[in-house]
């Protein structure tokens, strides 16, 4: 199958090469012509421009831009294709994506690979990015099902755990578990940052270990991600937001009262319910 993949990124790139890994003939577009020349010497694509064009072959095209461009670089993409083309993304926001394209083309499904490095570029691109991650999918009742299979078997290729939802349902569940952590990671940092005496700070800095390493880790990633969760799922990640101010709020409320007591069942119960978000 020709596959095209718009934005030659981490997520794109890995695409790249695990569908080629299955024989696939992968197109590859960026927006630099130093990357398309990186993405074949790195055998992520088996073509590369930086004209849409290439991508008028593909009977299924990823757009794997940032959210801000997906539908801008759809909007140019389709005056390139057949309306028979499969077209899906990769945005880890999908209502405000799939309400402006499913109604403008009737192929169109959207997605969401659950998986990533805090690296970008395709010079991070890895194989097998994808093993055994969730993979979104949000296709209406409207998306024709032979749209949908195509996709899907597509995306078993690559490992993934496939999971169907709205497009609704999406981005209230990554709010929590995806968009808030970030907010919360950074957070974290600046806190950490406030500290008044240098040789304190400087000594925290020294003693930084795998704690604060696994809870700052996606809040220093790239500041673009986190911008585009914020305003492309604003009304999601706002709720998320004010309701873990109020758990903050209690512990703090707790400590303050010295309510040792409370504190350990608190504790206690989100020991028992973190599996529950790490089991799959």
């Amino acid at each position: 199958m020709n596959i095209g993949i718009l934005g030659l990124g981490l997520i794109g790139g890995s695409l790249g090469l695990d569908l080629r890994s299955h024989g696939h003939y992968v197109l590859g577009v960026s927006r630099r012509e130093s990357t398309c020349t990186r993405a074949i010497a790195l055998n992520a694509v088996d073509e590369a421009s930086v004209d849409v064009s290439l991508l008028a072959t593909a009977e299924v095209v990823f757009i794997c831009t940032p959210l801000s461009l997906i539908i801008p670089t759809f909007e140019t993409l389709i005056t390139h294709l057949p309306c028979t083309t499969i077209i899906t993304d990769v945005g880890s926001v999908k209502a405000p994506i799939v309400s402006e394209i499913s109604p403008r083309w009737h192929n169109f499904v959207g997605g969401h690979p659950m998986a990533g490095t805090a690296d970008s570029g395709i010079e991070a691109a890895v194989p097998n990015l994808f093993v055994n991650r969730p993979y979104v999918l949000t296709p209406l009742a409207t998306t024709p099902p032979a749209t949908i299979t195509a996709l899907e078997q597509i995306v078993q290729q690559l490992g993934a755990t496939i999971y169907h939802c709205l497009p609704e349902e999406h981005d209230r569940a990554v709010a929590w578990i995806s968009h808030l952590p970030v907010m919360v990671s950074t957070s974290l940092i600046s806190a950490c940052m406030g500290e008044t005496e240098p040789s304190v700070l400087q000594l925290a800095q020294n003693l930084a270990s795998s704690g604060f390493c696994d809870t700052s880790r996606v809040g220093g990633g790239n500041p673009e991600l986190g911008l585009m969760m914020a305003r492309y799922n604003r009304s999601c990640l706002l709720r998320s937001l004010l309701e873990y101010r109020h758990n903050l709020d209690e512990l703090i409320t707790l400590i303050q009262q010295e309510d040792w007591v409370n504190l350990e069942k608190k504790l206690q119960l989100n020991q028992q319910a973190r599996p529950k978000f790490l089991g799959g």
